[in-house]
């Protein structure tokens, strides 16, 4: 990442609420970053399965960003009431229209691809805005028995 042009996040972090992490990351921050998310993300609650889904989760978004999404990214981490979540953005192309319609899991034999299904898969909801401009994917997970 460029030191005479840092990153902005394409949106605003939630006003009122604490942000446990707020930082830009590229390929080098990657294995550093998941850690932190996974402290934080137990430290607020999140345990067992759950916690190992929501890291996961996050990983696949965050190695997206890196791969597709211009090489480096922005991460925010907050808790919300009963709910740990996460955004990440990215400056690249946008996710085409067709990647995001497609709820299926891939094909097994297919490279590549599974990111935002398995980052889906493995959270409570995820919301995805994106344009030519770059994409930011919000994934939260209610902390504790989402049944209970």
């Amino acid at each position: 990442m460029a030191e005479t042009e840092p990153y902005a996040p394409r949106t605003v972090a939630p006003s009122g609420l604490p942000l446990l992490i707020a930082e830009a990351f590229d390929r080098g921050r990657v294995t550093g970053l998941r850690h932190a998310v996974a402290a934080y993300a137990e430290a607020s609650g999140l345990a067992g399965q759950r916690l190992e889904d929501f890291v996961l989760a996050v990983n696949e978004l965050i190695t997206n960003a890196v791969r597709h999404g211009g090489g480096q990214g922005w991460l925010r981490l907050w808790r919300e009431d009963h709910t740990v979540r996460c955004e990440v953005s990215d400056s690249g192309g946008g996710i085409a229209a067709s990647q995001l319609g497609d709820r299926d899991r891939p094909p097994p034999n297919t490279t590549g691809g599974r990111g935002l299904w398995l980052a889906r898969q493995l959270s409570d909801d995820m919301v995805v805005n994106t344009d030519a401009t770059g994409t930011t994917i919000q994934i939260s997970t209610a902390v504790g028995d989402p049944t209970g």
